[in-house]
């Protein structure tokens, strides 16, 4: 069997997280030292997880991290993955998690003078028992549907567990799991004009290898200052040192942790899921050196869904959660993003507040890489955001409300000259790291101190899997 490391990261630090997970084993290493309690059914909780049909054939790295997540106090065993179809599902990747990879913060570190007289709020349960986790990544071999992970089509689950992470009690807070997809130099277009879905120009290509170090050719992970990719890592220090990259994040969900500070989330990534939140709100989340200080932080909401600052604001009473069944506009009642398909399309979903994957990366090519194509004379990163958010809006929002509706971001709709939708999602596969990050309700949807790692509180690397394995056992009663 054939393991292999996929993405831009170096198969080193993937075989590096692989032996850190093995450097635990054995019921004793797991426990929480005294004065708290260990699981005194440490020894059998592993056993019942190696042998469970939807673990007992998946990598060894992947496998001993959930082992050693049964063998600590906790509420639950690691999630059960059932089958979704007939065939039983395929692991085809996964991440393994910890608080290592980015900047230290309040939620996982004591600071003198800072926090040290008060408990940490998220890490450091059972005597301060390191934090770990596993997010496992299948597809579903459903009948009429992909099983290539590689096409946006698939149906794909995500299982993801947590060891280590306190039960949240104030003001609505939560965790939430990010799949994250680092912006790549799109490659050169050979069309006249402005550049073809997807690509840049010629003069984009060269101001951008113009850049810094040189790193900015197509094909590479994009850096916002042309050198080498500076992944997060513990030595960062906001606002002055921080990664280079450019992430596009598709949240896997908002989820609390139980009594034993374990925390188990599942979500279906596909395409109608696999949406981002609007990107016009970055510059107000605080994670952008500078706007904290300007006063900034909230300064703009998405509640009523448009297309942001340079596009159309729509009427709340028509685009806001109505709490009728009813809507003002169609027969959608109160506003549920989950309410993507009817066989009447005047009962689905219209006023979604996020955008397709890959919709929101050619807001991104516009706003970073199209610097000759697009505006080249605006320098102002917020402009040139807004700018691009409400025109690559206005390429698939047929009825001009500034809002891509479930219909108009249906994968089978045609849009912009394409015959369908499918260039407006990022495969699953694409997604080269994972984060948790600590939340709050403040209204927006874009990650807490976005795009900055402050409210970080795990993370890790893709780990890709060739072939597949399989990773579900039983049958999943509901066959939706």
């Amino acid at each position: 069997m054939n393991h292999t490391t996929t993405g831009f990261i170096a198969t080193s630090l993937a075989s590096a997280l692989g032996l850190a997970s093995l450097a635990s084993q054995g019921a004793d290493a797991a426990q929480p030292p005294p004065p708290c309690h260990p699981n005194p059914n440490a020894a059998q909780d592993r056993q019942v997880v190696l042998q469970r049909g939807d673990i007992s054939q998946l990598p060894k790295a992947l496998r001993e991290r959930l082992a050693e997540q049964a063998e600590r106090p906790h509420s639950q065993l690691p999630t059960q993955a059932y089958s979704e179809a007939d065939q039983r599902s395929q692991l085809f990747q996964y991440y393994l998690l910890d608080t290592s990879g980015f900047e230290p913060n309040p939620f996982t570190q004591l600071f003198p003078g800072i926090n040290d007289k008060a408990q940490l709020t998220a890490t450091g349960p059972s005597c301060g028992l390191a934090t770990i986790g596993a997010v496992r990544v299948v597809l579903e071999p459903k009948p009429h549907l992909p099983t290539n992970p590689n096409n946006i089509r698939a149906f794909i689950d995500v299982f993801t567990d947590i060891s280590g992470l306190f039960v949240i009690n104030n003001e609505s807070g939560w965790y939430e799991g990010w799949m994250i997809h680092d912006l790549k130099v799109a490659p050169v277009s050979s069309a006249l004009g402005r550049p073809s879905f997807g690509t840049i120009t010629q003069g984009d290509a060269a101001a951008l290898q113009a850049m810094g170090d040189h790193h900015n050719v197509p094909g590479a992970v994009f850096t916002t200052d042309g050198n080498k990719p500076h992944l997060p890592n513990p030595a960062d220090h906001f606002p002055d040192r921080q990664t280079n990259l450019v992430p596009l994040q598709v949240s896997m969900g908002a989820w609390n942790t139980l009594q034993q500070s374990d925390g188990h989330a599942y979500w279906e990534f596909n395409y109608t899921t696999n949406w981002i939140y609007p990107l016009y709100e970055l510059p107000f989340t605080g994670g952008i050196p500078g706007t904290f200080e300007a006063g900034k932080i909230g300064a703009l909401q998405s509640i009523i869904p448009g297309s942001g600052p340079s596009g159309i604001k729509n009427d709340p009473v028509r685009y806001g959660d109505n709490p009728n069944n009813r809507g003002v506009i169609q027969a959608s009642g109160p506003r549920d993003p989950d309410k993507f398909d009817a066989k009447d399309d005047l009962q689905r979903e219209f006023r979604m507040r996020f955008i397709p994957s890959g919709l929101a990366r050619e807001v991104f090519l516009d706003a970073y890489q199209r610097l000759t194509s697009f505006e080249p004379t605006v320098t102002d990163f917020k402009k040139r955001l807004f700018d691009a958010y409400a025109i690559e809006v206005s390429r698939v929002d047929k009825d001009g409300d500034g809002v891509i509706s479930a219909l108009e971001g249906d994968v089978d709709t045609a849009s912009g000259g394409f015959p369908d939708n499918s260039r407006l999602f990022i495969p699953a596969t694409e997604f080269n790291r994972f984060a948790i990050t600590r939340e709050i309700n403040d209204g927006l949807l874009a990650p807490r101190f976005a795009p900055s790692q402050k409210a970080w509180v795990m993370s890790g690397q893709k780990v890709g899997v060739f072939p597949a394995v399989l990773s579900s056992t039983g049958r999943d009663s509901d066959d939706r």
